[in-house]
């Protein structure tokens, strides 16, 4: 791959030279000429708590400056009043950044202020540039060099940064800190749980942690004190906590897990009862506080939601909801931005690696993730909700479960690039998402649920295959007993089960297998 670069940066020399020297010989291209030398490309390698490293370079890849600033107006004045010197009246500079921390706001906010392009482009798309320029060597001034010559070297992949608006920034920021949040909140309570599991090996935390239980954990997770609180007291405790939802069935499951707990592990020394407990009041306080901090933003989220989106179009969207549609305007910014809904759709991150050669096209290849982790797991837990009300999305689905042999991930990515694609058109266009039927006429939730139901459920047994990794994947038409014959191409596809596995005990799988052409 280095070696057809190499090759590629040699021809176009090559052809610069060639149409340097024309332009000199015969009079024509001088402009283009003059251009390419007033151009200036600027490439900033930020620094977090150290000055920026600055490289200045001209349209043919020429280094003009090399420079340190800071993140100050009168620093950057002097970068560019640099840059630019020598230049015509107007001229623009071209800064490219990465996505360092912080730091790459306070340059583009700068710079396109005054007018002139940046670009923000990915770290790893500079990092493989950078190992081919020089691949033993890495200095702050040759990743600025490097950032410099992504202009010159990729300028079709990329595209002008450009900076929301107040609204669209606020939103942003809120989004960021309800999802960190929540994340924050769902540590906290794997962690309470796995506490729990070592005071109480038969713990009563079987489903979601409520305000019931998280009351109990803060003052009597040790399995003494649960012990002697009794059974009366607890279930005052608990009642009060869960507003009348729960009671003595409750208390009994938590003193049955105490008494277990105290009878298994018999006073033994290595089972600090006491300092677990405080372990898990310290998680619970941390919990609560993280969930009041989520309940201060949500409202404001909602606010500047409001603001950016007034029609609400991409709550209309299956799938997303009250914190969806936020997350989705806020990643997805304007969508003009994206010249089609296939360009949003790998923007996300959902679209397979390519891996062609020769006659040889890989097929089945790893995601590429190369968007906001974000909007991708946004678009995946839609995609679950929304191939359960959509007909379209709910054939995708089951296409991949039953006849591409995907999992139920597998199959939930798929949907959710295709449910990426029509968000696009959905934002784009301005005009809220319309369920319809595999035919595409419009069609009620209610009718929706009905197709669904009747026409793209996936058998249990598939789904526990799909799941399996020591079975195999035979064919769905085997699996449901359809009278179907498989489609063409199956054994291609590897659908068909190894005679060696253990499916092939199955005799319908033993008939299929001799049949097989």
């Amino acid at each position: 791959m280095s070696g057809s670069r190499g090759w590629a940066c040699l021809l176009g020399t090559v052809a610069l030279m060639v149409r340097r020297s024309c332009g000199r010989a015969g009079g024509t291209d001088t402009t283009e000429g003059e251009q390419m030398t007033h151009r200036r490309l600027v490439g900033i390698d930020l620094g977090i708590a150290s000055a920026h490293t600055v490289r200045v370079l001209d349209g043919e890849g020429n280094t003009l400056h090399k420079r340190k600033a800071w993140p100050t107006v009168e620093s950057l004045c002097e970068v560019e009043e640099v840059a630019l010197t020598g230049c015509p009246a107007g001229s623009r500079l071209e800064v490219v950044v990465e996505p360092t921390g912080p730091a790459w706001l306070p340059i583009a906010v700068f710079f396109t202020r005054r007018g002139h392009l940046v670009y923000r482009v990915s770290s790893q798309k500079a990092a493989d540039l950078r190992r081919f320029l020089s691949r033993h060597t890495k200095t702050n001034g040759i990743d600025a060099d490097t950032l410099a010559r992504l202009l010159l070297f990729d300028p079709a992949g990329l595209r002008v940064l450009e900076l929301p608006g107040s609204e669209r920034a606020a939103l942003d920021r809120r989004v960021r800190a309800t999802d960190r949040l929540t994340q924050g909140a769902a540590e906290h309570k794997r962690r309470i749980k796995d506490l729990v599991r070592q005071l109480l090996p038969m713990t009563p935390l079987t489903g979601d942690l409520g305000l019931a239980d998280m009351a109990v954990l803060e003052r009597y997770a040790d399995p003494n004190a649960l012990v002697k609180l009794g059974a009366k007291r607890l279930t005052a405790l608990i009642v009060r906590a869960s507003s009348h939802h729960q009671g003595a069935e409750r208390a009994r499951q938590w003193l049955e897990a105490a008494e277990a707990s105290l009878a298994l592990y018999d006073g033994h020394q290595a089972v600090a009862f006491a300092d677990l407990a405080a372990e898990v009041a310290s998680e619970v306080r941390l919990l609560r506080a993280t969930q009041a901090e989520l309940a201060r933003h949500v409202p404001e989220r909602e606010t500047h939601d409001r603001a950016v989106d007034p029609d609400e179009l991409a709550r209309s969207i299956p799938g997303l909801a009250a914190v969806g549609g936020p997350a989705l305007v806020a990643c997805m910014g304007e969508p003009t931005r994206f010249t089609s809904g296939k360009a949003f759709r790998s923007f996300t991150g959902l679209v397979p690696r390519a891996s062609e050669t020769g006659e040889t096209d890989r097929k089945g290849q790893a995601m590429s993730k190369a968007g906001s982790s974000l909007l991708r797991t946004t678009m995946v837990r839609a995609a679950d909700h929304a191939r359960k009300l959509d007909p379209q999305l709910a054939r995708i689905y089951h296409l991949q479960m039953v006849e591409r042999g995907k999992d139920h991930l597998g199959a939930l990515c798929v949907v959710a690039a295709n449910l990426a694609e029509r968000s696009w058109t959905v934002m784009h266009r301005g005009t809220p998402y319309v369920i319809c039927d595999v035919e595409g006429r419009p069609v009620s939730s209610e009718e929706a649920k009905v197709i669904i139901a009747e026409q793209f459920t996936v058998a249990p047994e598939v789904r526990a295959r799909r799941r399996s990794k020591k079975l195999g994947k035979a064919p769905q038409k085997v699996l449901a007993g359809q009278s179907k014959p498989c489609t063409q191409g199956a054994g291609t596809r590897g659908d068909l089960p190894r005679p060696a596995s253990s499916s092939a005990r199955d005799p319908r799988v033993k008939q299929l297998i001799a049949t097989a052409p």
